[in-house]
């Protein structure tokens, strides 16, 4: 008799094992498509309502706008003002315009069809204003002269340097680079060409970070050794011809910035303070730049320095921009809203390779926290900063709003994560 119960209890066991299994299972499926729905929806809101703003300066994107106070910014603003022009965002609103294009043209031609509109017009006005100097630059005034991007100072020409490139220069080749390859346009061998001089200033030591200061090789000399650099270019990799160095930055970032005690990337090598947003970004760069077949070591190791990251960061509602290592403490008050779609995207990727239940709570988490406490749905934007206490009037980089890069191309990956997830159940 207790040989027939131990074995009644056996097989109860399974069967509510079982249960448990079809309902994670159902539960999951219906995150998947509630998740995928509602990402598409964000990005067709947001790239109808940047296509709908007027062009500005013969081709460029306007998304200069107060999210806060629901308005456009004027001349009173200063920095945040329509006088000056961002060459940073125009390179990021075009990589997203052509990406969004391609993604969008077997389900959305209508959309698709605005993007290419809207992308052609911005390559060559790109193209146009990095030609006096082959680079792009920060800020512009309204001659499109490259300005030092201080805020507090006052406004002066910034210095061209024909060896010298900057972020801007990495996110306006990017742009060119899947713009061009999108459009057909001849000047692809051109930008591929700028690119791979960007990735070789890196290499090289010729890359400079703070765009506030003039650009020489004084400042390149006394910069820190962040990876941010490295990370962002990682993102050029599913439009990049040569994509040897991806394994090569991933490699500096590992064996530079990781700290093995606590998983988590230091933002400059040897000190201590840890980017959680920027580390989530570069496991999302990552992956989408690293074959099907990946090594699963790494895959293993990015969701072990994804989680650490989250984990460092993460006050229920958004993401703190940097915190200390050594003691925990955050060193910014600021949690913008990037950190959160990064870390949606990272996590999709992290969970689609490994079906890790860890990464899946952090999808979970991240996306509630950004539909709940960033997302706008009038206009369908983001509010750009929050403190511990709420929304501020803070601008992490430019005034202008994300133009489909962090969060409409975030969404866009874990959207196609969770599409393949569904069509494979």
């Amino acid at each position: 008799m207790a040989g027939s119960r131990g074995h009644d209890d056996s097989r109860q066991g399974r069967r509510r094992h079982g249960a448990q299994q079809v309902r994670h299972g159902a539960a999951m499926t219906t995150f998947l498509a509630e998740a995928s729905a509602r990402y598409g929806a964000a990005n067709a809101a947001a790239l109808g309502w940047m296509l709908d703003r007027p062009r500005r300066w013969g081709g460029f994107l306007d998304t200069c706008y107060n999210a806060l106070e629901r308005r456009d910014y004027t001349h009173a603003d200063g920095y945040r003002g329509p006088q000056y022009l961002h060459g940073w965002i125009q390179g990021r609103g075009l990589e997203a315009l052509a990406r969004f294009g391609r993604a969008l043209a077997a389900e959305d031609a209508a959309l698709s069809t605005r993007c290419h509109g809207a992308a052609g017009p911005l390559h060559d006005a790109l193209a146009r204003l990095i030609e006096p100097s082959g680079h792009a630059f920060f800020r512009y005034d309204t001659a499109l002269q490259p300005l030092l991007c201080a805020p507090d100072a006052p406004v002066r020409r910034q210095v061209t340097a024909p060896d010298l490139y900057t972020y801007s220069d990495a996110f306006a080749a990017k742009g060119l680079v899947a713009a061009a390859g999108w459009l057909g346009d001849p000047r692809l061998p051109d930008w591929r060409g700028y690119l791979g001089r960007v990735v070789t200033a890196v290499e090289e030591g010729r890359f400079q970070i703070d765009e506030a200061a003039p650009i020489s090789a004084e400042t390149i000399a006394a910069q820190p050794d962040a990876y941010t650099p490295r990370m962002i270019l990682l993102g050029a990799a599913p439009h990049a011809r040569e994509t040897a160095y991806v394994g090569r930055f991933v490699e500096h970032v590992l064996s530079r910035h990781l700290d093995c005690a606590t998983g988590l990337l230091r933002d400059v090598a040897g000190a201590d303070a840890t980017n959680p947003g920027h580390a989530a970004e570069f496991v999302g760069l990552t992956l989408e730049a690293m074959p099907d077949d990946p090594d699963p070591a790494l895959v293993a190791q990015l969701g072990r320095i994804l989680g650490a990251a989250f984990r460092a960061g993460f006050d229920g509602r958004g993401l703190v921009l940097r915190r200390s290592i050594s003691t925990g403490q955050p060193m910014s008050p600021y949690r913008p809203w990037w950190p959160l779609v990064e870390t949606i995207r990272a996590a999709a990727l992290v969970w689609e390779r490994t079906r890790s239940d860890a990464a899946l709570a952090i999808w979970k988490a991240a996306d509630k926290a950004f539909f709940e406490h960033y997302w706008l749905d009038d206009p369908p934007v983001a509010i750009q900063s929050r403190n511990a206490h709420g929304p501020v009037d803070h601008v992490p980089a430019t005034p202008d709003l994300d133009p489909g890069y962090h969060t409409g191309l975030s969404l866009l990956a874990a959207e196609q994560v969770a599409r393949r997830a569904l069509a494979g159940d």
